[in-house]
């Protein structure tokens, strides 16, 4: 089976959505990266810098097979002012932690940043990096201790950063989107996205062998 030119280094089925929308054809290799951040950096700098190692996981995994391709690491983080900085929320572990993210949200404008990084592998192996974030900030109206009981009760809080989801039933907490789009929130800004790759040179659309 022939591979795509494009390599997504997430297991995301919403980033997978919106880059089908988009018209990509691409393969998938989920990075397992340590997603620990040094100090309290700034939303945009935590958010690409975990992008960036994603997409080098993905080179590192691929090793030669990298050659020609173009792979794309990305990684949101929800950001709540705090008294010093920002509080940073990435996914929550469990259903207590769902509940405190959620509560830390309630009444609200923060931040949803997500970090893309598209490493271009020429023949040879000599990668170019091309990235940049974008922020949506989001509001979020009060929440009663019913509403937030019964969203974790739900199950949609699993595997989002910030433990809601905008494009599920969660859109009803919120009343207002500025700056980035709402894709961003979702995950992925897919005209950020494709900036980036014709920028690496990538040919746009990609569409490799069949499937």
């Amino acid at each position: 089976m022939a591979h795509e030119a494009i390599v997504l280094a997430s297991a995301s089925p919403r980033r997978h959505a919106l880059l089908r929308e988009a018209g990509l054809a691409f393969d998938v290799l989920a990075a397992n990266v340590d997603e620990s951040l040094d100090g309290a950096p700034e939303p945009e700098a935590a958010a690409a810098e975990l992008a960036q190692r994603k997409a080098a996981a993905v080179r590192e995994s691929l090793g030669d097979g990298a050659q020609g391709r173009w792979l794309i690491g990305a990684d949101t983080i929800v950001a709540v002012p705090a008294s010093q900085g920002w509080l940073l929320l990435g996914k929550a572990a469990d259903s207590r932690e769902a509940a405190g993210m959620l509560r830390s949200l309630s009444g609200t404008t923060h931040r949803v940043v997500t970090g893309v990084c598209v490493l271009g592998i020429a023949a040879g192996g000599r990668a170019t990096a091309h990235a940049a974030t974008e922020t949506t900030a989001v509001t979020m109206r009060e929440l009663t201790a019913e509403e937030i009981d019964a969203y974790v009760a739900s199950g949609e809080w699993r595997d989002k950063a910030g433990g809601y989801a905008i494009q599920e039933s969660a859109d009803r907490f919120v009343t207002e989107l500025t700056g980035g789009g709402f894709d961003n929130v979702v995950g992925l800004p897919v005209a950020l996205t494709l900036e980036l790759l014709e920028s690496a040179g990538a040919p746009l659309p990609l569409r490799g062998g069949q499937r």
